[in-house]
């Protein structure tokens, strides 16, 4: 199994939740690129981490 550890920022705000882009490390390609997560959970973050774990098989 491989584990990544994507950090995210703060891109934009719409109604109900908030969407998030990667911020890849330098002389490396994205991963996820953007992602919303919903305002409940996200609150005022301006930061966030998304965990990836890669499973062989």
């Amino acid at each position: 199994m491989t584990q990544t550890i994507v950090k995210m920022e703060f891109e934009k705000e719409n109604k109900h939740s908030i969407r998030y882009k990667e911020v890849p490390e330098p002389g490396k390609a994205e991963v996820i690129g953007s992602i919303y997560v919903q305002k409940w959970f996200a609150e005022n973050a301006k930061t966030i981490e998304v965990t990836i774990n890669k499973t062989d098989g």
